[in-house]
């Protein structure tokens, strides 16, 4: 593998730049997390995160935007038609995301009462846990384990 000396490239394209553009605003993670969860009402998710009703509704219209969520109209009897909100496949391919900064949150973070939330295998009941692996199998990988190579989307930095 070549050396890069990754302060010469440029960071425009970087997916975790990109990533955190939308998921690192307030409370847009948290979003996710509780749709994860099987909460799917505006104000459901409102009452359970504590967001403002404004900041709330222009997460979930961002990340409705981005491809994460979808928009659903239903109706309660004798109500009005109103909208919930679901997971789409890009949506779900955050839970691996999620459930490492919750382990992150779990291991660094907790007070003395231990995790809120557990999840477990529902074929076994055995404690899920996130893992890094390469494409040949190998896993339970770690940053001394890999390196940053440039890949077909990398640029140089300009002036």
């Amino acid at each position: 593998m070549s050396f890069v000396d990754w302060r010469e490239m440029s960071s425009g394209n970087c997916p975790v730049g990109r990533g955190l553009d939308l998921l690192g605003k307030p409370w847009a993670l948290l979003v996710v997390r509780d749709l994860m969860l099987g909460i799917r009402r505006f104000e459901d998710l409102h009452a359970k995160l504590g967001a403002s009703r404004p900041v709330l509704a222009a997460r979930l219209r961002e990340l409705e935007a981005a491809g994460v969520v979808l928009r659903v109209p239903y109706q309660d009897a004798g109500q009005r038609s109103r909208h919930e909100y679901r997971l789409t496949d890009r949506g779900r391919d955050l839970y691996p995301v999620v459930m490492a900064v919750r382990e992150w949150g779990e291991r660094h973070l907790l007070d003395g009462e231990g995790a809120p939330i557990i999840s477990v295998h529902r074929g076994c009941g055995a404690r899920v846990e996130t893992s890094l692996g390469c494409s040949a199998g190998h896993t339970g990988l770690g940053i001394k384990d890999t390196e940053a190579i440039a890949g077909p989307g990398a640029r140089r930095r300009t002036a």
